[in-house]
């Protein structure tokens, strides 16, 4: 399913106009980005975690050049099912 396909079923079950729901979700989706900027974790209870993973500096192996390298620390946003989201997928 693609953005709009989404946008199509969300108008459909909330009986909003689909601009109204595109902004809706355009909205969720800029808040979830500046939070996680942010560092902050966002907990939506039953559906899941949203979150920021911290990966520590490591050394990587090129196979072409067989060079080792430094590969610098980064961040890495997550999400993590909560407990009805998994029951209900599986």
């Amino acid at each position: 399913m693609n953005k709009s396909e989404f946008v199509k079923e969300i108008s459909k079950q909330s009986k909003l106009t689909q601009k109204d729901c595109n902004n809706c979700l355009n909205a969720i989706t800029m808040i979830i980005q500046n939070s996680l900027r942010k560092g902050e974790d966002i907990n939506l209870v039953g559906f899941g975690k949203f979150e920021v993973k911290h990966r520590m500096a490591r050394r990587g192996y090129n196979p072409q050049t067989k060079k080792i390298s430094m590969i610098p620390a980064s961040k890495l946003p997550s999400f993590k099912p909560g407990k009805t989201l998994k029951n209900v997928v599986g």
